[in-house]
């Protein structure tokens, strides 16, 4: 105790400072006790239970259930992708396949947009409209002979025909706008085509016309035997039916034919 008294104060200073430092040494020793306690509870909250080896097995034999079956879905997903794979492969070879038969199509079908069905309906509307077209070429060759006033033409995309009206700044007029006279020099004209367009392939050697005449003024009929003139002069037999009295001074052979008594009737042939 004396030796404790007899102490100067720097020494007691140097042992209050020592004990100040264990204390705060302490204090931090306990801070950090606390801390791993708090961080072991936490762990242990966390980690997987410790169950017992029965319950470890049921476990695992429920796992390797649902992988048997996860295996089995695989199994099936990969057989399912083989096949799309197939499928994929075919359908490669479809495309090809369709491919060429489109260009096929593609022909076939700028044939048909050209020349028509099987049916040939087609085909023969531009066989005859070319037929036409060439028939009417002939007729208006004549026409220009029996009338310069008329031109023929078909109607576009028809069998049908119209009339342009030179006279009138090539006015488009329906063959039903014309007078007799008028309808009856473009039927002999289309007649007198009809027989230059036959005898490019066949002889034709003999055209008959029944009236039509009558409706004819003179300088027309007139016309109309001097084409009929023509025609015969180039080989061909004409032959006119008419009751037409003015007539019988141009044709040179006449078939008269002139009613008796009783229903009866003289048939006289003159000019032979």
């Amino acid at each position: 105790m004396r030796e404790i008294l007899q102490q100067n104060r720097s020494e007691i200073a140097a042992e209050r400072l020592a004990l100040d430092t264990l204390k705060e040494a302490l204090t931090g020793a306990q801070s950090v006790l606390s801390e791993r306690r708090r961080q072991c509870e936490a762990h242990l909250e966390t980690r997987a239970s410790l169950d017992t080896e029965d319950a470890l097995q049921s476990q695992m034999s429920e796992l390797q259930s649902q992988l048997a079956v996860e295996q089995n879905q695989r199994t099936e997903l990969d057989l399912q992708r083989r096949a799309d794979e197939g499928r994929i492969k075919a359908s490669s070879e479809l495309q090809a396949q369709i491919g060429t038969q489109a260009a096929a199509s593609d022909t076939w079908g700028k044939l048909g947009a050209l020349i028509g069905s099987a049916d040939g309906k087609k085909f023969r509307n531009i066989a005859q409209q070319l037929t036409l077209d060439i028939l009417l070429g002939y007729a208006n060759q004549h026409l220009k002979d029996l009338s310069r006033r008329y031109r023929l033409e078909r109607v576009k995309d028809t069998l049908a025909l119209q009339v342009v009206d030179q006279d009138m700044g090539d006015e488009i007029r329906s063959v039903h706008s014309l007078s007799g006279g008028e309808s009856f020099l473009l039927s002999l004209a289309l007649a007198l085509g009809l027989a230059s367009l036959s005898s490019n392939r066949v002889k034709v050697e003999s055209l008959f016309i029944d009236e039509g005449f009558g409706s004819l003024d003179a300088e027309t009929l007139r016309v109309a035997m001097d084409a009929l003139d023509t025609l015969q002069s180039l080989g061909r037999k004409v032959g006119v039916i008419s009751h037409v009295q003015e007539m019988t001074e141009r044709i040179g052979v006449r078939i008269q034919v002139r009613r008796a008594s009783g229903g009866s009737s003289h048939v006289d042939v003159r000019g032979v």
